[in-house]
This record gives C-alpha cells, structure tokens and sequence, in this order.
C-alpha cells in the first residue's frame, strides 16, 4: 500500500516517518518550499520538526498531483483548510485517513463530513489520538484510534502503518474518534488557564473530569459511542494534551491565564492552536443541539477577550448540580 501525506507540518511529518519505516515509499505534500527541499535535501523538516531525522524513503513534493496513484491518503492539513486542499487534489476513490482535529467554521462541520462532501466516492478513516508529533517521530511508545466503517480497509490501514511502537486500535465509530479530537483542542486551552492562572492541580484534575463530562455529552448528541469517548481518541488525548506545554493549545491557555492576549499571542505562532478556532464553532454548535458546555463557552469568552479573573469567577459561581 503506497501512502501519500497531505500536510508538510510536525504531524504530517511525524506520520510519514511511521509509514515509511521499513524503507517503504511515502510522498508528502507540503506547502512549503522550505519544507520540501529540506525533507528532500537533508531529510530533516527544519521548519516544524527540528533536529529528527527521516526517512530517505520519504519524498517531498509542493505538487498535489504527485500524489495520484497512492492507495491511501493522510490528510493532515489544518481542519480549517482541509476543505480547500482536498478540493485540489484528485482523489475518486482513494481511501482518506483524516488525520486533522477540528469542526469547520461556518458549516459546522467535522473534517469527515467535509471530505465525504467534496469525494463522496472516497472511503473516510480517522486517526486520532494522544500524540505528539516529536514522540511519534522518535518511535517512542504511542497507541491511536484507527476507525473506519469498512473493516476490511481498517484492517489494511493497520497493517500498512503499526510498527513496533505505533499501535492501532481498532474502531469502526468514526465520529466518536473525530469528537474527542476536536473537542479536547478546546479543553486543553482551559487546563492551560488554570496552570497559567496559578489555580493548582486540583482545578486542573475537576477541569479535565468536567471536560470529559461536556466532550460526552457532545459526543452523543452528534451519535458517537461512549466507549469511543473514554478511549484513546477521547480521554487518552485529552490527558495529553492538558498536561503538558508541548502542547499548542495548552500553550495558548497559559498565556491567557496569565492575562496575555489571545490575539498577540495567535499572531506569533508559526503553527496553529487548532483549539483556538475550534471553540467558537463549538459553542454554536453545542447551543444548535442544547447541550450544556460551561467549560468551551468560558474559552469562548476568553478567545473573545474577556479577562481570565471574570471568566473563571463564572465558571466556579455556577449553581451546584449532580455530576453527570
């Protein structure tokens, strides 16, 4: 099975380096030039993933079209510009693995919906799940959520890509792989208020609780599986990414916790907080469906500007209720 990696980033980069262990071929599209001659000069993507070196096998393109007659393609462009990518590239009915975490803005959609709309006739995968894209690289110990609906695909997909320390798990929920991710960008934003806020441990282990609480909640009104939820693509990431400063979102919440600006500090970034644009799509699509979610309005509000002391005076003055 040949690959092909849409998105020339840390993690696009990161999961051309797991499909080509072995020696096998993988193309990888990048925007950038820098990117691709780099990847294909040096073996190294100095722009976003420093000081790891890749496989020879790997092959950088700035070409879309490079990637006709791969059997499978891994889309990991921004969510916000995954509509627009695969509207460029020719795909029929090459499987998609979406590799992205986020609900597009405007229609609300999740990236799968988006690329079911754009290739109807391509079958839709997922990978998500507690990864940081320096680990994966490294081939240190990682486990994701593969989901895919066609068992027999799955099953394949699997195969081409589980190594020694990268583990697959398989689900055929597709939606509930591509909730947790998307939701848990914007939960990770709120951990990292409280850390930058100086509020203790404590808050951050009620915080993550009550923001699994909220991303299940979403999670089955948009018919996703609790067990989907509780697993890699949901918990397992959400821990992750709300415990540590090697996460983007993390980052950005500390910032505002300390009283930074959100708009100042989203301009300095080179890569993308998906979180920070995946809360306002969030909260409109949570109040669409009537589910109550305290925790992503409070980020709203924060992304919005209003001051961290205020928001979270809100968010712990709300009336006292039972736990589920």
């Amino acid at each position: 099975m040949k690959i092909g990696v849409i998105g020339g980033g840390a993690w696009g980069t990161a999961l051309a380096q797991v499909a080509a262990r072995g020696g096998q071929d993988v193309t990888l599209w990048a925007l950038e030039p820098d990117v691709v001659s780099a990847i294909n000069d040096v073996h190294e993507n100095i722009l976003f993933l420093r000081n790891v070196p890749l496989s020879p096998s790997i092959r950088a393109t700035g070409s879309l079209g490079e990637l006709a007659g791969c059997d499978a393609l891994l889309v990991v462009a921004p969510a916000q510009h995954v509509r627009a990518v695969l509207a460029e590239t020719a795909v029929g009915a090459t499987p998609l693995v979406l590799c992205a975490k986020g609900i597009e803005a405007g229609t609300r959609m999740l990236v799968g919906e988006v690329a079911a709309q754009i290739h109807p006739r391509a079958p839709i995968a997922v990978l998500s799940g507690p990864t940081f894209a320096h680990e994966v690289a490294a081939g240190q110990p990682t486990a994701v959520t593969l989901a895919c609906e066609d068992a027999d695909l799955q099953r394949a997909l699997a195969d081409r890509l589980a190594g020694p320390a990268f583990r697959p798990y398989a689900s055929d929920d597709v939606i509930g792989a591509e909730i947790g991710g998307a939701v848990k960008n914007v939960l990770a934003i709120a951990c990292g208020v409280v850390e930058g806020a100086g509020l203790g441990q404590n808050a951050r282990a009620a915080l993550i609780a009550r923001g699994f609480a909220e991303m299940t909640r979403f999670g089955l009104s948009r018919g996703a599986r609790a067990e989907t939820l509780a697993g890699l693509s949901g918990l397992g990431d959400l821990v992750l990414t709300c415990s540590s400063t090697a996460s983007r979102n993390f980052s950005l919440g500390v910032a505002l916790g300390r009283g930074e600006p959100a708009a100042m500090h989203l301009a300095d970034r080179r890569t993308v907080a998906e979180g920070a644009l995946t809360a306002p799509v969030l909260r409109e699509a949570a109040a669409e469906v009537g589910v109550d979610m305290p925790i992503v309005e409070a980020v709203g509000r924060l992304l919005d500007g209003a001051p961290a002391p205020a928001v979270i005076d809100a968010l712990l003055s709300r009336p006292l209720r039972g736990e589920a």
